[in-house]
């Protein structure tokens, strides 16, 4: 009687290399939830271009159509004998004082008539380069679109990555890998003014969701929170990291206050805030939601100082 060889079990898999597994899909998410982000901007100003280029398109439609109407009446009024006519006053002037007259008159009705036929083809040209820029415009409304619909499929499929990645883990093991990288909520902020607003804010969102693409109120993803959090202080950003880099004042690390916004990777693709003392707050991931981390937890890219 034969034996069947036995078969290893299936090995654990190891924490730590899920972890790195996870960041990466996570991070991989981020950055294209960034890029839509931006993307999303990028839609808003071209179809506001759009609709300008529309209505000029129409203005300039117009314009022709009324030099079409001026030429046309032109020649129609030729073709009646109005030119006939300016051409016998001139040969039947008498004198040359009315000769002269007559001349200009005539010269006149000429010039009349080439700058006519000169408007309606300026115009007519106008109107052409209007509705070049007005189909180049659309196309690329079309093709920020199809961006769009890209990086959400990206995102889509890194989270459900990550996801299966930590169902894969037993539930202590899942517990112990999503509590890494937070740490205890600091018990005294120093910040004044309009930092103090932002940080408070940003502060009275730890433990919510992370969503890509959202700004509250009870999900955000990074850039969404800082966005929301100085909007309580009364300043406008973008919902975007990269964008948020180039608002405000570039300052040190060694120097960084309460309040500035701290940004990581190159490319830049997320944002947080600092809160002092080594700690930021961040819309982390959609595992750790919004939480307190350390400062360089992350590749450290740069900061910036909205006030003061």
């Amino acid at each position: 009687m034969g034996f069947a060889p036995a078969t290893p079990a299936q090995a654990e898999p190891d924490i730590d290399d899920v972890q790195k597994q996870v960041d990466t899909l996570y991070h991989q998410a981020e950055q294209a939830s960034e890029r839509l982000n931006d993307a999303k901007i990028e839609l808003t100003d071209l179809r506001g271009d759009l609709v300008s280029l529309q209505a000029d398109q129409q203005r300039q439609d117009a314009q022709l159509d009324d030099a079409r109407e001026d030429l046309q009446d032109s020649i129609v009024s030729q073709y009646e004998g109005q030119h006939l006519t300016a051409l016998s006053s001139v040969t039947a002037a008498d004198d040359a004082g009315s000769f002269v007259s007559s001349l200009s008159t005539m010269s006149a009705y000429n010039q009349l008539q080439a700058q006519l036929f000169d408007s309606f083809t300026t115009q007519a040209k106008a109107l052409d380069l209007r509705a070049r820029a007005t189909e180049q415009r659309t196309a690329e409304v079309q093709q920020k679109q199809d961006e769009l619909a890209a990086e959400k499929k990206t995102i889509d499929e890194k989270y459900s990555e990550a996801k299966d990645l930590l169902d894969d883990l037993k539930a202590e093991e899942r517990e112990r890998l999503l509590s890494r990288g937070s740490v205890e909520l600091p018990s005294g902020i120093s910040a004044t003014g309009a930092a103090k607003t932002a940080i408070s804010y940003a502060m009275a969102q730890v433990g919510k969701a992370y969503v890509y693409g959202a700004a509250g109120p009870s999900a955000f993803d990074c850039s969404g929170l800082m966005m929301m959090a100085w909007a309580q202080a009364g300043i406008s950003l973008p919902h975007s990291s990269s964008a948020q880099y180039g608002v405000g004042r570039h300052v040190a690390s060694g120097d960084l206050q309460p309040g500035d916004l701290v940004f990581y990777y190159s490319p830049i693709s997320h944002v947080a805030m600092y809160i002092g003392n080594g700690l930021i707050v961040e819309a982390a991931n959609p595992s750790a939601g919004v939480r307190v981390s350390p400062v360089f937890s992350m590749p450290y890219a740069g900061a910036t100082r909205l006030v003061g």
